[in-house]
């Protein structure tokens, strides 16, 4: 997978082929996030031949659509449990962020994981994304925002010049004039 621009949550819904054998067979739903549902769907059939006796030439998708945030202009914590293939092994993380969007705080996850661990978008998999409380969070990047807004250092208001240091200071009886030996 390409993570390129903003990653999307899709609820993606499939199932084997009916067959005599099986007429009803079960429904299996997924949370993917990708650029667009066609990349989506691809990491649907992905993820479920891991998993199930199941690939895209006997099963359909019955349902592909996007999810959208209930809240989006509310600043929430996300704590994400992913597994990502590094040249030396497979290896299970958690990581936490903040952001607006659950699909949001996900492409910070792929973009800061190809940063620091040179992971690229293809080997990670998200296991699982939760909202998570402010008491709830271990990470200090993340902990450092929950002060109140009182404590929060101001630049602009610590940098302004008093007043009285704005007059300039002139006196008269100093002699300005330079002497060279």
């Amino acid at each position: 997978m390409k993570a390129s621009g903003t990653l999307r949550e899709y609820k993606v819904v499939g199932r084997c082929l009916p067959t005599p054998k099986c007429p009803t067979p079960p429904l299996y739903r997924m949370r993917i996030f990708a650029p667009n549902h066609v990349v989506a769907k691809s990491r649907f059939w992905y993820f479920v031949s891991q998993l199930k006796k199941m690939k895209k030439s006997s099963g359909e998708i019955v349902y592909c659509g996007q999810v959208f945030e209930k809240s989006p202009l509310r600043v929430k914590n996300f704590g994400i449990w992913l597994r990502y293939d590094s040249r030396s092994g497979t290896h299970n993380m958690y990581r936490e962020y903040r952001d607006l969007t659950t699909a949001g705080a996900v492409t910070q996850c792929y973009r800061d994981m190809g940063a620091r661990h040179r992971a690229r978008a293809h080997s990670i998999q998200i296991m699982k994304v939760e909202e998570i409380a402010a008491s709830k969070c271990r990470r200090p990047a993340v902990k450092q925002f929950h002060v109140s807004i009182a404590n929060l250092y101001d630049p602009i208001l610590q940098s302004q010049p008093k007043i009285v240091d704005l007059i300039p200071v002139v006196r008269e009886d100093h002699n300005h004039s330079v002497r060279y030996p």
